[in-house]
């Protein structure tokens, strides 16, 4: 049994990990680490991490990245930047990372989603094709790690 001021300081940690993840959300492309994201809550690395994935299932560092590879595929499916200046312009700072994490995650490389997507979805309303392709939780483990993948696209002749 957990007594009065436990759960008091865990409703100030979640709390304090609520803004870790807003200020992931809306600052994603600047230069940010754990070291950062924990000095800004005044707390270690290891217990912003530990808290964090306890929270929301994944570490600050996995979340942020997932974040920026969201962001990616907008712009890919928007199509006006080149696969370079979506990288630089999500908060990557190599190509090579950027493509690497992008396939990790989505399961083929930038440019080839940027071509399916041209394909797959002319006509689809930016809202709906949002939802449609947003990475999805994996049960499967590779590596050691789960993996992020597209969600499935519905049926077009259940619709």
């Amino acid at each position: 049994m957990t007594t009065k001021p436990d759960q008091e300081q865990r409703l100030r940690d979640l709390k304090l990990l609520r803004k870790v993840k807003d200020r992931i959300d809306r600052e994603y492309a600047q230069p940010l680490d754990v070291d950062a994201l924990a000095a800004g809550v005044h707390m270690s690395a290891g217990h912003l991490s530990r808290e964090f994935k306890k929270a929301y299932g994944e570490p600050p560092y996995s979340y942020l990245m997932t974040r920026r590879v969201e962001r990616a595929m907008t712009l890919l499916r928007r199509g006006d930047l080149s696969v370079t200046d979506i990288c630089f312009a999500v908060g990557f700072g190599s190509l090579g990372t950027f493509s690497t994490r992008f396939s990790e995650l989505v399961g083929m490389s930038p440019s080839l989603y940027r071509e399916k997507a041209v394909a797959g979805e002319a006509g689809i309303p930016p809202c709906v094709s949002k939802q449609v392709t947003r990475p999805v939780r994996r049960s499967s483990i590779s590596r050691n790690s789960i993996r992020n993948e597209e969600a499935p696209r519905p049926d077009p002749y259940l619709t």
